[in-house]
């Protein structure tokens, strides 16, 4: 009984191997029948006449197709596309986005983001709302190749409240859309300096997805975001504090009794203080948590108007050898030890 087992289950690896080695084979004949022709309209010498899209080809085509796109930019992503459209890839991508398995939704979606086919556009909405997070996200950076303005005003909402969507992917796929986002994200967040529409947790989320996106918020949001109580939330507004009329409210955090928080205020005046406060930045060097000593010493050493012999002569004089240890430390980092 073992024995017959045993060969059954030899017979059955033997004839998946020569399965998959068949599919290899075919795979690779519809790469070298289609790869050269789309090599030649990268190249702008499209063929005039070119092969009919074979069902069974479909989706090693748009494996091929979509790997090139991923490599490509400007005039050469034209070409791909109109070879596309000249053998109807859209309307397969379309059929396949409507009826395929999971996998085949997915390079569906690229296909048609890359395309930016307008008529796929309410079926990749609907896809944007589903479950699946890899299925919504894919179907969001293709509604952004899309149309930017329309897809920032149709994923404003799910950007904040998508957990799932993890930060950095919302950064990558929002990347092309953020001048659109930008006045959407501040709308939430309280136009004017009027309370918002989040939670902290929504909120903190929003900041760190403009921050991402290197956004600019107006001097009246970030003067309204730094009287927030939540520490989240302080710490990522300080972060995008750009405005020196605000120095003042950054100075008073200095002194929070959050350590957190006085990190992000020491940083932050190095990024934007004036003389007066080396003062500041020099006491928060005695804090008696280490990452603050350690951000306030870099402030010190990055400012502009404070050279390398202030430095020295702080970290020489400083009763407290924790300052002069961290500055020394900094200075060393920095290579001008």
């Amino acid at each position: 009984m073992a024995l017959s087992l045993s060969l059954l289950l030899g017979v059955q690896i033997v004839a998946l191997r020569t399965m998959l080695r068949r599919r290899e084979r075919r795979e690779e004949k519809i790469v070298q029948r289609w790869r050269p022709l789309l090599n030649a309209a990268i190249m702008d010498d499209a063929p005039a006449l070119l092969p009919r899209l074979a069902a069974r080809d479909r989706i090693v085509f748009f494996k091929l197709w979509v790997h090139l796109h991923a490599s490509l930019r400007g005039s050469a992503t034209e070409a791909l596309n109109g070879v596309g459209y000249r053998i109807g890839a859209d309307a397969v991508a379309r059929d396949l986005l409507r009826s395929g398995n999971r996998a085949e939704r997915l390079l569906a979606t690229l296909a048609l983001g890359y395309m930016r086919d307008r008529e796929a556009w309410p079926a990749l909405l609907a896809q944007s709302g589903v479950a699946d997070t890899m299925l919504s996200l894919y179907a969001a950076w293709a509604l952004v190749g899309i149309d930017v303005g329309a897809a920032a005003a149709e994923l404003a909402d799910a950007v904040i409240d998508r957990a799932d969507w993890s930060l950095s992917q919302v950064v990558t796929v929002m990347q092309d859309a953020r001048v659109a986002l930008a006045p959407l994200l501040v709308r939430r967040m309280g136009p004017r300096g009027a309370p918002g529409t989040m939670d902290k947790d929504q909120l903190a989320r929003a900041l760190r997805i403009a921050e991402g996106l290197r956004m600019v918020l107006p001097a009246l949001v970030q003067k309204q975001l730094l009287t927030h109580p939540s520490v989240e939330v302080l710490v990522v507004a300080l972060r995008m504090v750009s405005h020196p009329a605000l120095l003042r409210r950054v100075r008073a955090y200095a002194a929070h009794p959050d350590w957190r928080v006085r990190v992000q205020a020491g940083k932050t005046l190095g990024q934007i203080g004036e003389r007066a406060d080396v003062a500041i930045l020099t006491r928060l060097l005695a804090d008696e948590q280490w990452w603050v000593r350690y951000r306030a010493a870099q402030a010190l050493v990055g400012l502009p108007f404070y050279g390398r012999d202030e430095v020295e002569a702080l970290a020489a004089g400083a009763d407290d050898r924790f300052v002069g240890d961290i500055l020394r430390q900094v200075l060393a980092e920095r290579g001008v030890a």
